[in-house]
């Protein structure tokens, strides 16, 4: 990391840089002479009353007492990519979205508001459904997508996206995304200074999509176009409803792939939405005692044949931080991370009504 300009360090930053991905180097705390010095790279959110604050490609955010600056400045606005389809954050979005569609939607200026509610019963109240609670079928299916303006001050539009959620009995959750050129790291500091939580954190990979169809399906990989019980009953989420299998099956051209193992439960699964050059996997699931014997990437191998057969040739996933095991098969397979999305939950209401 360069900050020097004819041998000095210099900070070459304003307020007027405000939105911009910046590099600044501060003093750590105690900032006597001899300590340590700190880095960090990522979008200025703000500069307000001598503190900056910071939104790292991860969605840290990060406060800077301007007194600790000892050198800054602006940066280009994403780092270049060393492998994967070149591929804009809106361009994905848009297409994972698509993959994922809610049961419900409303616009809302260019933010989308979505939703997949389902029932289910009260683990007190067996006797039926209609006893139950109403929860949403995934954060993706059951929260804001903000693309761009909401054609409202951001209080106002905030209020009506919890009047939204709050008439169909779900929390509100808003999807914001950062670390690559276009995000939203501005609304991810908007959001925290008005109290919403951050509860989610993943990333988005992408790569090409011949080598992982390289890979060696054998015989025993089956793709339908619908799941059927056994490969419900090897997916995460159990009891998938009818709210969920809506969910899972709409898309442009979804796919399900199976690995039958013994006692009617697959020993494998997985599902892949082919989308114009995308094909998006997810859903990418292995009995725990058939893992590491390459069944994950037979199940992507197969589907990603399929899809190459329709026209895709670029591939999206997306991955959980401390999902270990993942991010190395995938890193194999020639995917790398594009970058990181949230879901922001509202605060909870204050009890004094206001």
């Amino acid at each position: 990391m360069e900050f020097t300009a004819g041998g000095r360090l210099e900070v070459r930053l304003t307020a007027s840089d405000v939105g911009k991905r910046v590099s600044v180097r501060r003093l750590t705390e105690g900032g006597s002479p001899g300590a340590k010095f700190t880095d960090a790279v990522g979008v200025l959110t703000s500069w307000n009353d001598g503190v900056l604050h910071i939104t790292t490609r991860g969605g840290e955010q990060v406060r800077i007492p301007e007194s600790s600056l000892v050198a800054g400045k602006v940066v280009p606005a994403a780092p270049a990519r060393r492998r994967g389809p070149a591929a804009s954050y809106e361009e994905l979005a848009r297409a994972a979205a698509r993959a994922w569609q809610p049961v419900e939607s409303e616009r809302l200026g260019d933010w989308e508001l979505r939703a997949a509610v389902q029932v289910e019963p009260y683990e007190a109240r067996p006797w039926g459904a209609a006893d139950g609670r109403r929860v949403g079928f995934t954060r993706r299916a059951n929260s804001v997508l903000p693309l761009g303006d909401p054609g409202l001050p951001l209080d106002e539009a905030l209020s009506r996206v919890r009047a939204w959620y709050e008439r169909r009995g779900l929390p509100a959750y808003i999807q914001t995304a950062t670390g690559a050129e276009g995000t939203q790291e501005l609304l991810c500091a908007e959001l925290e200074a008005r109290g919403w939580v951050r509860e989610v954190t993943a990333e988005m990979w992408v790569g090409g999509l011949a080598p992982v169809a390289d890979g060696d399906p054998g015989d025993g990989v089956e793709l339908t176009r619908e799941p059927d019980e056994a490969w419900l009953g090897r997916y995460q989420r159990k009891g998938a409803s009818e709210v969920a299998l809506k969910v899972l099956t709409a898309g442009p051209s979804v796919w399900f792939a199976t690995v039958p193992g013994e006692g009617g439960e697959p020993d494998a699964i997985g599902r892949c939405v082919v989308d114009g050059r995308w094909a998006g996997f997810a859903a990418v699931e292995v009995a725990p005692s058939r893992r590491r014997q390459g069944l994950a990437s037979a199940v992507m191998a197969a589907l990603s044949r399929r899809a190459l057969e329709e026209g895709a040739s670029a591939a999206w996933l997306q991955v959980e931080a401390d999902n270990e095991g993942a991010r190395a098969l995938y890193g194999r397979l020639g995917f790398a991370a594009h970058h990181a999305y949230h879901h922001y939950r509202a605060p909870d209401p204050d009890p004094a009504g206001h």
